[in-house]
């Protein structure tokens, strides 16, 4: 069979067409247009706005000076700040990591265990429940923790006040059920893609199920793994959802950074400073991001 190469492309040592470096340009210009409108651009605008004194109301909204790294300042000695800091890496690493990964994938390596009709259905139910709007989602978990008629308390016949003695921790908990279901499925796809054969050779030669996921399983799915971490936790570090549940409170408890960066640009209206901690928030993201894919490197050398 004879396969007609077009201009403006070359084939590789195996035979397939490759795309020319001007041909390749021209088919990424509209993911590379649309990253800098929607990414590179917003970006840029929060830092510049992070070096000036720019309010919603008053002179500095008309006529905003430009103040340097004033605003960086402030938030490196804001104890404020800190708390929010704080509270966002707790609610991260219990909910995104300990939480929806590890949930996730054991989750999935149950159901890889069961026949194909039980597996489709609960797959069906996860994502029937996973597309439930958040504010929806929301106003369910607030009836639920209710310290006066909660459902948690009916079943449990206490009056505790989950959401005023259990701030934090409540919103872990919403945290992993409304999100484990993303890692449940991408665990899930990765699994299914083992070779059966594999498994069964491991099987015959006598390996437990548990010596079969050690040796097999997660070295095979070690990339979707990495994949996982680094979305829901760059998704739960930046995540707003909790502030429907708690609003940041009791107190502080719960203000997480996205929160307090809607707090200062909305609430007092300083949209300079807000503006530099949504830039520290950029610049931590970008750090997570390389910390995942420089472990993943390593490991997979």
């Amino acid at each position: 069979m004879v396969t007609e190469i077009k201009a403006g492309s070359r084939t590789d040592k195996s035979g397939n067409a490759v795309l020319r470096g001007g041909a390749a340009s021209f088919f990424l210009s509209p993911a590379t247009i649309i990253i800098i409108m929607f990414l590179v651009i917003p970006a840029f605008w929060t830092i510049y706005l992070g070096i000036t004194n720019y309010r919603l109301t008053g002179f500095s909204a008309v006529d905003p000076e430009i103040i340097g790294l004033e605003n960086f300042r402030r938030a490196l000695s804001d104890p404020a700040f800190f708390n929010s800091l704080k509270v966002t890496f707790i609610f991260t690493i219990g909910s995104a990591i300990l939480g929806q990964a590890v949930l996730g994938f054991f989750l999935a390596w149950i159901l890889f265990g069961l026949s194909k009709r039980v597996r489709s259905t609960v797959e069906i139910i996860v994502i029937a429940a996973w597309m439930v709007p958040s504010s929806v989602v929301s106003f369910l978990w607030i009836a639920f923790l209710n310290g006066d008629v909660g459902t948690l308390n009916a079943i449990l016949g206490s009056q505790t006040r989950w959401l005023i003695d259990y701030p934090l921790e409540s919103i872990v908990v919403f945290n992993i059920w409304r999100g484990t279901a993303f890692s449940m499925l991408l665990f899930a796809a990765a699994v299914a893609s083992i070779p059966k054969s594999h498994l069964e050779v491991a099987r015959v030669a006598g390996a437990s199920r548990g010596q079969q996921l050690r040796t097999i399983v997660l070295p095979a799915i070690r990339p979707y793994i990495l994949t996982d971490i680094l979305l829901i936790t760059l998704w739960t570090f930046n995540d707003f959802g909790p502030y429907l549940i708690t609003s940041g409170g009791p107190g502080q408890e719960t203000e997480l950074l996205a929160i307090f960066v809607y707090n200062n640009a909305l609430r007092f209206l300083d949209f300079g400073y807000a503006s530099s901690i949504a830039a520290i928030m950029l610049l931590i993201n970008l750090i997570l991001s390389l910390i995942v894919i420089t472990t993943g490197k390593k490991r997979s050398q």
